[in-house]
């Protein structure tokens, strides 16, 4: 078969993909924007978003100059002739690698951007939808994070076809995908430091020194926090979805090249195939998620998930009947949807307020915040075995088919993480669903919509808060099998080049570079954790002195400065990103060109293994925790005001930086050291063989 047929199949569906998104973007736009205080309100939150995006996407721009200029010079370099010779200049190649990079960087940008754009017009829409019924505030919402979720696997599948197609290269392929994870590293951590700096803030003052509730319109930090779900949650997910999306499908992408000379272009181009028929089935699954009225809007997102993998499978079973992609391809891809979902289900009990882990973490609260915060943090600690046993299976479940079906068993483990990645179309959606009806129940409570429009919204926004916890448990263990592809990508260039990998224990080199490895992860966790702390005190001391110089705030007789907090928010963010882009893009090459290719290879091992348990453990621990303020806010163990409520608040203020900032950042921090290592192996391997 003729697979440049496929690469035009995936540019076509991707533009479907987008058209849809489009087309959804603009049907939010008709909904009914609610009343003038609503409005508002929402132009605050607005406002203040574009003024972040707009910082923060001007800071990476000129960093991707940079960068691109970087990557043109070394690559316009052939140094695979060094011993013969000499030194060839190609600067065509130096070109084409460097817009490859800007490409990716753009795509992911535009990505989260579409998402941000379409999730702070329909806050206010499904807040006054919300006044009507569940069911239609269900559908705006959902929708709306339906046009990141197709916006970004669209944009993904047309950039990685269109440039293989043009190129014929992988590994041009893999400086969009370099693209694509600099500017999610740095936007989902500066996302996250914003986010939590405002959230953290406006809970400490507001909800324990006052006694206001968590929307409270008198308290200054307020738009900042609703600002923060837009920018962390929205436009820096949507950004780390579409790294670990198109990493995944890369890494599997060189493999292919790497082996089967004869048929080679055949695998190269298999997991675009799988992206294509997962852009489908997402866009058929969406079409699934409807809530009727007093109905469950968790278990609508869940089925709408459940559809899409059996649709997926289904097409998957067609191609392999038909020879289009072998029974190993196919078996692995569905090992990778299957385990995706069942560890996305087992994050579910943990984060769930349904289950025993957040209802226990919200009883012990009646004991004091010091109990909530070791019932939640060792409930995080136990959440971490079933995805890893989940991991291993599919590993081994995917090595073993792939190699008992005469592929090479990595490329089988890399084919599992493109099918757990598959259906992020519909992932996305889901997650994105989340920040958009937090904000929604801001609005109503800011714009004093009543009761039960409140609590129409707290039902929503507790099955955005799950929805999220899935997602971000999904794409952590799918970013632990793309990271394990991307490593053996990285033992094939470096073999390539004319250097054989030992990852030998007995190796000092080796063992240097597993330790500097696993102390990355933590490492960097710390400094965007330390970020949010130091700024949310910079913000607390702002709110208090506002409070304390106009007593007329907390009189509801004069308005906060709300833009003080949010100019305070994003310059604490964008502030802090240097060291941390540092580790994820310098430490790699320093490793490398100092001590050599093994103690890169050992290095990647040590951040992957740590970076998985890390990123598990904060993402679960804080959505638990979350759940747990929000069981008893519902009037359980004594309600809002309680002991037992002050207790949790301060569990989930722990827990903010430990979900929405360091937790999901691992994953593409350890994404974006493995495609260092591939997209320079080459120059590594010269550098030391000579």
């Amino acid at each position: 078969m003729d697979y440049q047929i496929w690469l035009i199949v995936g540019i076509a569906g991707g533009a479907i993909s987008i058209a849809v998104a489009v087309y959804l973007y603009f049907w939010v736009l008709r909904q009914d924007p609610g009343s003038e205080k609503a409005q508002q309100v929402a132009g605050w939150i607005r406002s203040g978003a574009n003024t972040y995006l707009k910082r923060l996407y001007t800071a990476l721009a000129s960093l991707a100059l940079v960068l691109g200029i970087i990557i043109a010079l070394i690559f316009s370099f052939n140094f695979e002739t060094i011993g013969t010779t000499g030194v060839q200049i190609q600067p065509g190649m130096g070109v084409v690698m460097a817009a490859c990079f800007i490409i990716g960087a753009l795509s992911s940008a535009v990505a989260g951007y579409m998402g941000m754009r379409v999730a702070v017009e329909a806050n206010v829409r499904t807040a006054t939808a919300a006044q009507k019924s569940l069911q239609q505030a269900f559908r705006l919402s959902f929708y709306a994070g339906a046009v990141l979720g197709l916006a970004m696997v669209g944009l993904a599948v047309i950039g990685m076809s269109l440039i293989f197609m043009l190129t014929k290269d992988s590994h041009a392929v893999l400086g969009f995908s370099f693209g694509a994870s600099t500017l999610a590293l740095l936007a989902k951590a500066g996302g996250g430091i914003y986010t939590k700096t405002a959230d953290i803030a406006a809970d400490l003052v507001g909800k324990v020194e006052l006694g206001i509730p968590e929307d409270d319109p008198r308290n200054p930090a307020v738009v900042a926090d609703n600002v923060g779900d837009n920018v962390g949650d929205v436009a820096g997910m949507g950004a780390d979805i579409f790294d670990s999306y198109v990493a995944s499908a890369v890494a599997v992408m060189i493999l292919g090249a790497s082996f089967a000379s004869a048929m080679q272009y055949k695998y190269t181009v298999i997991p675009l195939i799988l992206c294509t028929i997962g852009t489908f089935a997402s866009l058929l699954g969406i079409e699934f998620v409807k809530v009727k009225e007093g109905g469950k809007p968790g278990a609508a997102l869940n089925r709408g998930t459940i559809i899409t993998c059996i649709i997926y499978v289904a097409a998957l079973l067609i191609l392999s009947f038909t020879k289009i992609i072998d029974a190993g391809i196919f078996w692995s891809a569905t090992i990778g949807i299957v385990t995706g979902v069942i560890i996305g289900f087992t994050t579910d009990f943990f984060t769930n307020d349904q289950y025993k882990p957040v209802q226990e973490t919200a009883r012990v609260s009646t004991s004091g915040s010091a109990i909530t915060i070791i019932t939640g943090y060792s409930y995080g600690l136990i959440s971490i075995v079933p995805s890893i046993l989940g991991v291993v299976v599919a590993t081994l479940l995917s090595y073993n088919v792939a190699v008992s079906n005469g592929l090479p068993g990595i490329y089988g483990i890399g084919v599992a993480a493109v099918g757990m990645l598959s259906i992020s179309g519909m992932i996305v959606s889901a997650d994105a669903y989340g920040p958009i009806v937090d904000n929604a129940r801001g609005i109503a409570e800011m714009a004093g919509m009543g009761q039960d429009v409140i609590e129409r919204a707290d039902v929503l926004d507790s099955a955005g808060n799950t929805a999220k916890a899935i997602t971000k448990g999904f794409s952590i263990s799918a970013a632990a099998l793309t990271v394990l592809a991307l490593f053996a990508a990285y033992s094939e260039v470096v073999k390539a080049n004319g250097i054989d990998l030992n990852i030998s224990l007995r190796e000092p080199m080796v063992i240097a570079g597993v330790f500097l490895g696993a102390m990355t992860p933590p490492l960097f966790s710390a400094l965007l954790m330390l970020s949010v702390t130091h700024n949310a005190f910079d913000m607390i001391e702002e709110i208090r002195r506002q409070f304390h110089e106009k007593p007329g705030i907390l009189a509801g007789t004069e308005d906060p400065d709300y833009d003080r907090c949010v100019g305070l928010a994003a310059h604490g963010a964008l502030s802090s990103l240097l060291l941390p882009a540092f580790l994820a893009v310098g430490l790699p090459l320093v490793i490398g060109f100092l001590l050599g290719p093994n103690a890169l290879g050992g290095f990647l091992g040590g951040a992957i293994f740590t970076g998985v348990i890390f990123a598990l453990l904060m993402a679960n621990a804080g959505g638990l925790w979350d759940n747990a303020k929000k069981f008893v806010e519902t009037g359980k163990f004594g309600g809002p005001g309680s002991e037992a409520h002050k207790a949790a608040v301060v569990g989930d203020t722990v827990g903010d930086p430990f979900k929405d900032t360091a937790g999901p950042s691992l994953n593409t921090l350890i994404t974006v050291m493995s495609l260092v290592a591939s997209l320079f192996a080459p120059i590594i391997a010269v550098f030391h063989l000579f």
